[in-house]
């Protein structure tokens, strides 16, 4: 399967954490194989964080083994701290992301630690991870939330994310990507904030990940296209947000990212029919939960065809 672009789906880590009800493991795993039937590439399938604190995550580990099994799938899980990652690393996984605030506020309501003391926290992970034996170690991203604007604190200064995106590149880390945690980016910010930490770590800056807040977030990921990203993460039926962002709305929906980028000519290898097949399995595991998305209110175009 050719692709120009990589959709990575988050929905069975970062939207099944901001929904009250726990989705059983079993639908979950059926749910997630639909996710690769319809030739998503990567899934973020679970976060390593204590069940006490996110219940929806507490099947973490057999979820990851799970994905494992499906063929040519990368399995991609969130991890707050090394403990995490040691278990990451233990049940498959085949990328780690680790979250790192570049608002001081959110850091010490989302992470309850300093940016400062993220920052120690990345470093010791790197060190472990890079340690390990080539044929166990996974992949390593930082993902720099709140890099666009944070509804608790505000603007973030852009030379401060730009400083931390140098820091985890030196610590390590195989990527940064960019989060618009609270949905506040517009294109111009966004093309302007890529610029500046590109000509730091070049292309180690390889993926965004845009929240809808302000109905902007196709918009920008059209600027992240334009300035080379080839990487952009999705929920199907634009599940999920942040509990410690008051007022973020979802993430871009899957189905509407897959059709925007097939418009631009972008080949992502994935089946929009196959989809919303697996949109129908999340409606039914979660009928209270509101799904959005254009695609799937108004259906194919007549004439559209997918990039060739």
């Amino acid at each position: 399967m050719q692709r120009d672009v990589t959709i990575s789906e988050v929905g069975p880590r970062d939207g099944l954490q901001m929904v009250s009800q726990v989705m059983p493991t079993e639908v979950k795993c059926r749910w997630i194989a639909a996710l690769h039937a319809a030739g998503l590439p990567e899934i973020e399938v679970a976060s390593f964080v204590p069940p006490a604190l996110v219940p929806q995550m507490a099947d973490a580990e057999a979820v990851t083994r799970f994905a494992k099994t499906l063929p040519g799938l990368h399995v991609a899980v969130l991890v707050p701290n090394k403990r995490g990652a040691e278990a990451a690393v233990a049940a498959g996984a085949d990328k780690i992301t680790l979250t790192l605030s570049a608002s001081e506020k959110h850091s010490q309501a989302n992470l309850r630690r300093s940016r400062e003391r993220q920052m120690e926290e990345a470093r010791a992970l790197a060190a472990h991870v890079m340690a390990l034996a080539t044929a166990t170690r996974p992949s390593l991203e930082a993902g720099l939330s709140t890099a666009f604007g944070c509804s608790l604190q505000g603007e973030v200064p852009e030379r401060e994310v730009v400083e931390m995106a140098v820091a985890l590149a030196e610590a390590g880390f195989d990527s940064v990507g960019l989060s618009d945690t609270a949905g506040y980016a517009q294109p111009a910010q966004v093309r302007r904030l890529l610029r500046a930490v590109r000509a730091e770590i070049g292309e180690r800056c390889d993926s965004l990940h845009m929240h809808d807040t302000m109905g902007l977030g196709l918009a920008n990921v059209t600027v992240g296209v334009e300035e080379g990203i080839r990487i952009f993460d999705g929920a199907l039926a634009g599940l999920g947000g942040c509990p410690f962002a008051p007022g973020a709305s979802g993430n871009i929906v899957t189905e509407d990212l897959v059709f925007l980028l097939e418009s631009l000519g972008l080949r992502t290898g994935v089946d929009l029919d196959a989809l919303l097949a697996a949109r129908a399995i999340l409606a039914e595991a979660l009928p209270r939960e509101p799904l959005h998305g254009a695609y799937a209110r108004a259906g194919r175009p007549t004439g559209w065809r997918a990039a060739a």
